[in-house]
């Protein structure tokens, strides 16, 4: 049997993890409809998100975040956790502190167009950085303020974050 390197087991159980998100999903789709669908998925990602932010933060050191240095440290931690190779995305802190996210082919865009769905559609990528970040205790702004799908609505899909210490 050949072992598994430990990136290659990351890539697997977050592969597997997002075939679960979009199976359930899915399956949700088609007994409840979008509507509710969209609604049982943004609580699910927000209530996921708590948890998440308060064991990424235990496992951090930081049971809050009341600095740039430890928000920077946060987020490092978090999508070292939670980014897999197959996800196109990248993230950068700009002069003045500020966070800026970027998507470039969206998994969840690419599988809501399978499933026929962009126009309802309701993204919770960002609910979940939200989510963390409140969890986390940060007040901030993020910009644009959407509903729905951003590629799908504007072509390109970014969000900056800027912070209130």
């Amino acid at each position: 049997m050949t072992a598994l390197e430990p990136s290659q087991v990351k890539e697997l159980l977050t592969k597997n993890w997002m075939t679960h998100d979009a199976m359930w999903f899915f399956h949700c789709l088609q007994k409840f409809g979008m509507d509710d669908t969209n609604q049982l998925n943004l609580a699910a990602v927000r209530s996921m998100a708590r948890i998440e932010a308060q064991r990424l933060g235990q496992a951090l050191g930081i049971a809050s975040i009341g600095s740039p240095e430890e928000l920077k440290r946060f987020v490092e931690g978090a999508f070292l956790v939670a980014k897999a190779d197959f996800m196109d995305f990248t993230y950068e802190f700009l002069q003045g502190g500020s966070l800026r996210m970027d998507m470039g082919e969206c998994f969840a865009y690419k599988g809501m167009r399978r499933m026929g769905v962009l126009e309802q559609y309701q993204c919770g990528i960002f609910l979940r950085v939200d989510t963390w970040l409140e969890t986390m205790g940060v007040s901030f702004q993020a910009e644009p303020s959407f509903q729905g799908c951003l590629k799908h609505q504007r072509g390109s899909c970014h969000r900056v974050y800027e912070f209130a210490w």
